[in-house]
C-alpha cells in the first residue's frame, strides 16, 4: 500500500472515532436517553433504547459506506421514514428538554406563557420545510 492510501485510512478511522466519541459524549453527558425514557414512561426499556441507538448508528455507517439500493416499495419506505423521523425528533426533543431550551427561548422573545405556540411554530416549520425539500429537491 502506498503512503497516500494509508493516510486516507488513518484520517477516515480518526474522523470516525472523533465523531463517534462526540455522539457518545452527547448522549452520556446530557443524559438524553434516560430523560427520553423518563418522559415516555418506559424506564424499564432503557436497554432497548441504548441498543437501538447502537444498531442505528452502525446501520447508518454501513449504509453511508455501501450506498445500498434496497428496492423496497413506497408502502414499506413511508413507515420506515416516519419511524426514522420520530427517532430523530425524539432525540432532539430530549436534548431540548435536557437543556431547557424552550423556556429560555420563550422568555427571550417575550412569549413566556405561550410555549405551546412556540413549539407548534417549530413543528409546523419543520413539517413544511421537509415537504418543501422533498418536493423540490428530492423528486427533481
Amino acid at each position: 500500500m502506498t503512503i497516500k492510501i494509508l493516510a486516507v485510512i488513518f484520517v477516515g478511522l480518526a474522523s470516525g472515532l472523533a465523531v463517534g466519541a462526540g455522539f457518545v459524549a452527547f448522549l452520556t453527558v446530557l443524559g438524553v436517553i434516560p430523560r427520553l425514557t423518563q418522559l415516555s414512561k418506559t424506564m424499564k426499556m432503557i436497554h432497548y433504547y441504548e441498543w437501538g441507538v447502537v444498531f442505528g448508528a452502525l446501520t447508518g455507517v454501513w449504509a453511508s459506506l455501501k450506498d445500498p439500493e434496497l428496492g423496497i416499495s413506497a408502502f414499506v419506505l413511508v413507515p420506515l421514514g416516519l419511524t426514522g423521523g420520530v427517532f430523530v425528533g425524539m432525540l432532539a426533543a430530549g436534548l431540548t428538554e435536557a437543556l431547557n431550551v424552550f423556556p429560555i427561548l420563550a422568555k427571550r422573545i417575550n412569549l413566556d406563557g405561550k410555549i405551546v405556540i412556540l413549539i407548534m411554530a417549530m413543528v409546523l416549520g419543520k413539517i413544511f420545510g421537509s415537504i418543501f425539500q422533498w418536493i423540490f429537491f428530492v423528486h427533481h
